[in-house]
């Protein structure tokens, strides 16, 4: 008998959802990963959103990785509020909204990269992430750019935010 050894899939945890017009929103993550994957779909409904405080303070069960997929187009204000342990967050390609607070006090945090996608990000989304040292916009977004890692408007003459890590 041959026993094959396969590396363990990462889990996708366990979700707490809202259904709306057909699309689901996570509300809460009651999981102990440390590394999420939030799903696409789940029961064959698009994840489309993440709402309010859905991963506020996961620092306790250190939370350190999440990957937010294509078919997200909204981060709630406070998605991932004081996730002090989160050094790594991925953001899905269609994403339009990064909340208000969305990432505040995420002290682990030290660059993230925003998608072409996005057109509004809330104040203080990335304030207190103390370890931050680059906020980097993808060239083709129509509303945010980035210089040296700062997150400034399109057209350069607003500075959004200097990363708490400068």
């Amino acid at each position: 008998m041959l026993l094959l050894l396969t590396p363990p899939a990462v889990v996708q945890g366990q979700f707490r959802f809202t259904t709306n017009n057909g699309a689901l929103t996570i509300t809460g993550y009651t999981g102990t990963n440390v590394v999420v994957v939030i799903p696409g779909t789940t029961n064959g409904l698009p994840v489309t959103s993440i709402g309010t405080n859905a991963f506020l303070e996961h620092e306790s069960r250190g939370l350190t990785s999440v990957t937010i997929p294509d078919s997200v187009t909204n981060i709630g204000s406070s998605a991932f509020y004081s996730c002090r342990s989160l050094t790594n967050a991925t953001i899905g390609t269609n994403v339009t909204n990064i909340g208000t607070s969305a990432f505040y006090q995420c002290t682990s945090l030290t660059s993230i990269v925003i998608p072409a996608s996005v057109t509004s990000i809330g104040g203080t989304a990335f304030y207190f992430c103390t370890n931050l040292t680059a906020i980097t916009v993808d060239t083709n977004n129509p509303a945010y750019s980035s210089d040296a890692g700062v997150l400034l408007d399109k057209e350069q003459t607003t500075l959004i935010q200097c990363p708490a890590g400068k």
